[in-house]
C-alpha cells in the first residue's frame, strides 16, 4: 500500500482539533544587537523564557571566536565518522576536558543527546534484559530500551521505592542470571524542573547489583556549587553513577553530547554504539566553541549564582501574585494549566504582550497536565523576570475571574 495523503490529512485534521498539533515559529533574529535574551519572531520584538540557554552563553563572544579560529584551521564539517577521519584534536580535547569535568576517566562525544541515550542503552542491553525508567523520563531514554529490545519497566515519577518494588518483582520472574538491570533517569526532568531522587536510586542499583545511567541535560553546569549538576547537588558520588549523560546545547550554549564513564565503558560504546559508530562527527568548530564554554562554565561561577537569584526572584513574584508554579529550584519554572486550548491561548496572550513562552502539551506531558514551560537564563534582567511575573499574574487572574 503507497502513502495515503488522505489518511495523514485525517490525522492532522484530528490534532487540530485536540489542540495538539505543533507549529514551528520563525526566528528572524537572536539575539538583537546588545540583548542577548531579545528575539524577534513574525516581525515582533520578544523577551525569550523558553530557551534552554541557561548561563547566557550562546552568544559569548569567546565561543564564537573559538569556532571562527577552529574553522580558519579545520574549515567547518568534519567530513566523517570519527572513527573514519573526522575525529579532530579539538574533539579529542573536548572529550579530555569533559572527562575532567565530570570527574570520569574518559568522555565520548554524540551528534545529539537523543542519540546519545539510544546508543549507550542499546549497547549495553538486549532481550534478555531489564531497563527501569522513570514515567516522566526523556524520551529519547525510553526510546533507547525499546530499540534494544530490553524489558522495559517504567516506575512512578520520582519514587525510588516504586522501582525497587519492580525489580524484585522482575527478579522473582525467574530472570536469567546473566540479565542486566540498568535503571535509567533524567538528572532534572526536563518539563517539571524537579530532581530524581539520585541518593534512594544510586543504594537501590548497589544493593541489587543494577547498573545507575543518568541523563544530566538540564543539570550539568546548571546546578551544583561547581556546575557539577544533580550528583553535586544531591551529594551522590560519581563511582554510584557509572554512566552519565549530558548535553552541549543548553547550559553550555553550543551543540551536541557526551558521555562520561571509566575507560571500559567509553571504549565498549566505540566499538558498539552504533549512533556513534555511523554518523558523521560534529564540526569541529562546535568542539572548539564547546571547550570555550567549558571553561567559563567552570571558572565564571556568577553565572550558576545569578540564574539560581533570578530564579528565586521570579519565584518570589509569583507566589506573591497567586501563581501555582511548580515545586522546582531549577530554572524550569512550569505552570501547569491542564487544557491545551487554555495553555495555548496563554501563551499566546504572553506572546502579544511581548514575551515568548511556549504551551507544552501532550504527548510531552501527561494527559490533562498541559503547561506553560517557563525558562530563566542569567542573560535575563531583573526588570525582564518581574515583568514576566507582572503581566502572567495579570492574565492569570483574568482568566480566574473569566
Amino acid at each position: 500500500m503507497g502513502l495515503d495523503s488522505a489518511l495523514l490529512a485525517r490525522e492532522l485534521a484530528a490534532l487540530e482539533t485536540q489542540h495538539a498539533r505543533r507549529r514551528r515559529r520563525l526566528v528572524e533574529t537572536f539575539p538583537e544587537p546588545g540583548d542577548p535574551t531579545a528575539v524577534r519572531v513574525g516581525g515582533r520584538l520578544l523577551r525569550n523564557f523558553c530557551s534552554n540557554d541557561y548561563l547566557g552563553l550562546s552568544h559569548h563572544p569567546a565561543l564564537i571566536r573559538a569556532a571562527g579560529d577552529c574553522m580558519s584551521r579545520f574549515g567547518f564539517g568534519a567530513g566523517a565518522a570519527h572513527l573514519v577521519s573526522g575525529h579532530s584534536h579539538e574533539h579529542h580535547a573536548l572529550e579530555e576536558e569533559l572527562a575532567a569535568f565530570t570527574g570520569r576517566q574518559r568522555a565520548l562525544l554524540f551528534s545529539t543527546g537523543y542519540m546519545a541515550n539510544l546508543g549507550v542503552i542499546s549497547a549495553l542491553t538486549d532481550r534478555h534484559d531489564l531497563v527501569l525508567a522513570d514515567r516522566s523520563d526523556h524520551a529519547s531514554l525510553l526510546d533507547g530500551a525499546r530499540l534494544s529490545g530490553a524489558r522495559l519497566r517504567r516506575y512512578a515519577h520520582g519514587d525510588a521505592a516504586h522501582a525497587a518494588q519492580m525489580l524484585l518483582a522482575q527478579r522473582a520472574a525467574n530472570e536469567p542470571a546473566s540479565a542486566t538491570a540498568l535503571i535509567v533517569t533524567d538528572g532534572v526532568f526536563s518539563m517539571d524542573g524537579d530532581l530524581a531522587p539520585l541518593p534512594e536510586l544510586a543504594a537501590l542499583a548497589l544493593r541489587h547489583d543494577c547498573a545507575l545511567m543518568v541523563d544530566d541535560a538540564h543539570g550539568l553546569g546548571v546546578i551544583g556549587s561547581h556546575g557539577g549538576g544533580t550528583l553535586e547537588h544531591t551529594g551522590v558520588a560519581g563511582a554510584a553513577v557509572p554512566i552519565l549523560v549530558g548535553t552541549l546545547g543548553k547550559a553550555f550554549g553550543t551543540f551536541g553530547a557526551f558521555v562520561a564513564g571509566d575507560a571500559a565503558l567509553i571504549d565498549y560504546l566505540i566499538q558498539r554504539a552504533r549512533t556513534y559508530l555511523y554518523t558523521t562527527a560534529l564540526p569541529p568548530a562546535v568542539a572548539a566553541a564547546s571547550r570555550a564554554a567549558l571553561r567559563l562554565a567552570r571558572e565564571e561561577t556568577w553565572r550558576r549564582e545569578r540564574l539560581r537569584q533570578l530564579t528565586q526572584r521570579f519565584r518570589s513574584a509569583a507566589a506573591a501574585l497567586g501563581l501555582p508554579l511548580a515545586a522546582s529550584m531549577t530554572p524550569i519554572q512550569p505552570l501547569i494549566i491542564g487544557d491545551s486550548a487554555h495553555a495555548l491561548a496563554l501563551s499566546e496572550q504572553l506572546m502579544n504582550a511581548g514575551f515568548w513562552v511556549a504551551a507544552i502539551r501532550p504527548p510531552t506531558v501527561p494527559a490533562g497536565s498541559a503547561r506553560l514551560r517557563i525558562t530563566l537564563s542569567a542573560a535575563h534582567r531583573e526588570p525582564d523576570v518581574d515583568g514576566l511575573a507582572e503581566t502572567l499574574g495579570r492574565l492569570w487572574r483574568e482568566r480566574s475571574a473569566a
